[in-house]
């Protein structure tokens, strides 16, 4: 049975300096993308509405600082 993660694996074992860092650059946007959209989803449901409001709720209590 084939492993598609192993076969991933052995693939990028392949590349040549230049595709890996092609494949590095095509990886990090694709990473970025996903990691974008689980944000809005996590956003639009409310699942992150709890530590909004704590987040909130410390910076009207002076608990924060100006970066």
């Amino acid at each position: 049975m084939s492993n598609p993660v192993k076969d991933l694996e052995n693939a990028v074992k392949q590349l040549s300096e230049d595709q890996l860092q092609s494949f590095r650059e095509w990886f990090d946007r694709f990473d970025a993308k996903k990691w974008d959209e689980k944000l809005e989803k996590d956003c639009a449901s409310g699942k992150l509405d709890s530590l909004i409001n704590k987040a909130i709720a410390e910076h009207k209590a002076g608990k924060t600082r100006q970066l």
